[in-house]
């Protein structure tokens, strides 16, 4: 398996996940323009996507589902929620509805779909398993012990680092917004992002790359330092840790 995140952040995400067979795209939040540029510097082949899973319905996850899918005909996975809440494609032939705790299999890759805390319609998150296990867990205030479970169990880890504590806290945020964001349904901080790690991740972890952080309330230097320190607790932790960023896709990991 091989994964890559094209783009992390409140502007626009997107990850990539394929077999020798088949890819996936988890979220199209950014531009068919972008994607297919970011594709590109990878060598990666769009024509090999045959599905397209979407978490939820805001618009940094599906601003580009709708062109990608149709210019490339690629099937769109989503919750009844996250479809009758937001524009996925103008194509209704092209939209699949799927369920929480629901598993699909495509080319050799089983998609399995879990529940999450955040303020949205029924959103869901993903992991990917081919004899290893990728999960993309962004977008959720708390984890919960489906998000739990999936972390004590993957092999890849793409897990939202949104935000330090400090930094919202004297930001520029208005209050009512920093109060959603720290909320239940909001986004996890540097230190959640951490704890759920430091308890759950199992020794077979191999790389974290933390994922959808903020651009006011963060840095990747914050988020390292912050993961880094907590992570001394774990003397059997040896996972590489990495920052996804909205500007450039990561690079692509060989599981």
């Amino acid at each position: 398996m091989k994964t890559t995140a094209l783009a992390s952040g409140s502007s626009g995400n997107c990850f990539y996940v394929e077999n020798d067979k088949t890819a996936l795209l988890v979220d199209a939040g950014i531009s068919t323009k972008r994607i297919l540029e970011r594709m590109s510097m990878l060598k990666l082949n769009p024509n090999k996507i045959k599905g397209i899973f979407i978490t939820h319905e805001h618009t940094d996850h599906t601003k580009g589902t709708d062109v990608f899918a149709r210019e490339f005909n690629i099937p769109i996975y989503a919750t009844k929620g996250t479809i009758n809440s937001g524009f996925l494609c103008s194509n209704n032939e092209l939209i699949n509805q799927i369920k929480n705790n629901e598993s699909i299999s495509i080319g050799g890759l089983n998609i399995n779909t879990f529940s999450k805390m955040h303020k949205a319609d029924d959103p869901v998150s993903f992991t990917v398993e081919d004899k290893k296990r990728v999960s993309v867990i962004t977008d959720l205030g708390i984890t919960n012990k489906e998000v739990n479970e999936q972390i004590s169990s993957s092999d890849f880890l793409f897990l939202e680092s949104n935000h330090d504590i400090k930094m919202l806290n004297e930001g520029p945020y208005p209050w009512f917004l920093k109060k959603w964001v720290r909320g239940d349904d909001g986004h996890l901080s540097n230190n959640q992002a951490s704890l759920a790690v430091l308890e759950y991740g199992n020794s077979k972890l191999k790389n974290v790359v933390l994922s959808h952080l903020s651009q006011t309330n963060n840095t990747p230097q914050v988020a390292l330092k912050t993961f880094t320190k907590m992570m001394k607790e774990r003397k059997d932790f040896k996972a590489n840790i990495e920052v996804s960023t909205r500007d450039s896709p990561t690079k692509l990991f060989k599981i």
